[in-house]
């Protein structure tokens, strides 16, 4: 465990940071998931609503430094792919 106040402050904000980053992952994978199934579905105009709602969160994400932009821009890119797939249908 730290000793020093620098190190245990340290300590203290990667647990900050980590419960917080823990709670936009899990709050991108259950808008990504809520998107999945509409286009499983068959609901595309919904598909789309929510595809925009997941877009703003990743990029949130990126801003805060939770994901990589690369990894935001791939689900993002593969969302929307699957999106435009089931709307053109």
């Amino acid at each position: 465990m730290a000793t020093h106040k620098s190190a245990i402050k340290r300590h203290r904000q990667s647990l900050n940071r980590r419960e917080r980053n823990n709670a936009v992952e899990s709050t991108i994978k259950t808008e990504t998931k809520k998107v999945k199934e509409a286009v499983a579905g068959g609901k595309g105009e919904d598909a789309q609503k929510l595809l925009s709602n997941v877009t703003v969160l990743l990029d949130k994400a990126v801003s805060k430094g939770t994901l990589h932009r690369n990894n935001a821009s791939r689900k993002i890119s593969r969302l929307t792919k699957s999106v435009n797939a089931a709307s053109s249908r």
